[in-house]
């Protein structure tokens, strides 16, 4: 799904690729703490899918709708949206050292790929627990965030 704005990206000036994660579940902060360190260049930026910017911006289809609900990572990079598994593949192809060997794992077919992905999702708070409050970024990484 395509998602445009009128300077045609859909994000702040200087915002490349949005990496929108569920801000209380532990498993989505580790993983976005988990990117930060990966990503050297700086190239993603982050915002929880239950602030502000998301509240504004995302189109309804894209918006989390319960604690239950798959898509708890999204990229948008390029005008365009992804989701599930094609959203962790595509951060894991821009991050540094090994990690775009992951890359291998889009010769699984979609849905193979995207019903691990939902499976985990669906459990996620069970497993790895989750947090009252989104987790807030230190000061130094701060200007990463939208929210």
């Amino acid at each position: 799904m395509k998602a445009t704005a009128a300077d045609g990206t859909g994000l702040p000036g200087g915002v490349r690729a949005l990496v929108l994660f569920d801000g209380h579940c532990n498993l989505c902060t580790a993983s976005v703490q988990f990117i930060i360190a990966r990503d050297k260049g700086c190239r993603f930026h982050f915002a929880s899918l239950q602030g502000s910017w998301a509240a504004r911006n995302l189109p309804p289809q894209w918006r989390l709708r319960s604690d239950q609900d798959p898509a708890s990572v999204l990229l948008f990079q390029d005008g365009r949206f992804h989701s599930h598994s094609a959203a962790a593949l595509e951060i894991a192809r821009q991050l540094d050292g090994c990690w775009p060997l992951f890359d291998l794992c889009w010769l699984w077919p979609a849905f193979v790929r995207d019903a691990i992905y939902r499976w985990v999702a669906r459990h996620r708070y069970r497993w790895f627990g989750r947090q009252a409050s989104c987790w807030l970024p230190t000061p130094e990484l701060r200007a990463r965030f939208l929210d």
